[in-house]
């Protein structure tokens, strides 16, 4: 079907455009009077070629759903057409890609598309757990709640990623420090220092700074082949990433890992948990809510786990079996959903779960800073010290003699 660009006025006399679908021309505007709009142009749509840098002008801040959904549920509480609301929000957002989402949305709507289907139009902007919940709200009449949910989940949400990236943005910024400047020293400092000691007649240098020299040489006679181990590695990679399994594996050695392990679990739990719980208590059924979970998890090994238990279930047993079998989630989580399915509470025991692992996503983050920031900076002090030392013992030894 053609898309028509169109420019007309409402019978109050107040200017709208935008887009609209329609096999002929005839068709649009016909659709465009049915909803009150006297076309004055009408376009056949031209697809422009647009140049995207992935990551940064498709992707949208988190921060920036979380004020939009705030707003909207504002508007809408307020007693605003949800037009109306879109024309407005859509003027004021300040990102670029949002503003021509909401523009997108708003015409689809216009179009007579419903607001969830015209969301489920950009899933780079709208996932499928806003667009669920955004459906749901409108068949339940109650988008406004709805919207407020979804605002606190998102924020919730930032919350945790925040304090998990914050978490391990300090070591590994040390770490890649500390190789950095050990490189640097091997390649420039400790040769200079050698030429300088043998210029000096000492040929023979202590057993420490011997060592470090020939490391140095080793270390500078293999930077090609370490570079293009480098480069290996990242292709090798990004090829394993393309696998069926490879992400699965990615996941679960990053669960296994030490320290860090522990703090992505207890974040992947808390956003499941949340999300589950957002999703019931929305009036999703269950087994449309585990599928949108699933897919919004953010790691293969929480979505595996959760289809198959999506698949028990259909096959009639309780939630609880399943998620046990997994070895997945603690004992504790599932006990307490086991509770929540017996009492027919499930939306609120799946949220105080979330609003515990959140707690304990700060405890491990703090134990995780607490026991990472001495150690790598014992490491790195005793790489560092270790070479100056190295460097400064032949000049100890000459002032001996």
């Amino acid at each position: 079907m053609a898309v028509w660009v169109y420019e007309g006025n409402t019978p109050e006399g107040e200017f709208r455009s935008g887009e609209i679908e329609g096999e002929t021309k005839e068709e649009a505007r016909t659709k465009l009077v049915a909803i009150g709009i006297k076309p004055f142009t009408l376009k056949k749509y031209q697809k422009q070629i647009e140049i995207s840098i992935p990551g940064i002008t498709d992707r949208i801040p988190l921060k920036s759903m979380v004020i939009f959904t705030r707003q909207m549920a504002t508007m809408i509480d307020a007693g605003l057409p949800l037009l109306k609301c879109l024309d407005l929000l859509s003027q004021q957002e300040p990102n670029p890609q949002l503003k021509k989402t909401l523009l997108a949305v708003k015409s689809s709507v216009e179009g007579g598309l419903s607001f969830s289907d015209a969301m489920a139009r950009h899933p780079k902007v709208f996932e499928d757990l806003y667009v669920n919940l955004i459906r749901a709200g409108e068949l339940g009449g109650i988008l406004d709640t709805i919207m407020n949910r979804l605002a606190e989940y998102l924020e919730k949400a930032a919350a945790t990623r925040a304090k998990i990236k914050g978490a391990m943005k300090y070591p590994v910024t040390v770490l890649i420090a500390a190789l950095s400047i050990t490189a640097g020293l091997l390649w420039k400092v400790v040769p200079t220092f050698a030429d300088t000691f043998r210029s000096m007649g000492k040929s023979k240098l202590p057993d420490l700074t011997e060592m470090l020299v020939s490391i140095s040489n080793n270390f500078v006679a293999s930077i090609p082949h370490i570079t293009g181990g480098m480069v290996a590695l990242v292709i090798g990679w990004k090829l394993l990433m393309k696998l069926p399994d490879g992400p699965y594996y990615r996941d679960r050695a990053l669960y296994m890992a030490p320290v860090i392990g522990n703090v992505l679990r207890k974040g992947a739990v808390a956003r499941f948990t949340r999300t589950l719980g957002t999703l019931i208590s929305a009036g999703v059924p269950i087994l449309d809510a585990l599928e949108v979970v699933g897919k919004t998890s953010g790691t293969q090994v929480i979505e595996r786990a959760i289809e198959y238990t999506r698949s028990k279930i259909q096959e009639g047993k309780n939630m609880t079996g399943p998620l046990m079998e997994t070895k997945v989630f603690p004992s504790m989580v599932v006990q307490m959903i086991a509770v929540g399915e017996a009492t027919g509470a499930m939306d609120v025991m799946l949220a105080k779960i979330a609003d515990f692992y959140d707690a304990e996503v700060d405890e491990a983050v703090d134990g995780m800073s607490a026991v990472m920031e001495p150690l790598i900076m014992v490491v790195l002090g005793g790489i560092i010290g270790t070479i100056m030392m190295g460097m400064y013992m032949p000049i100890f030894t000459m002032a001996d003699h």
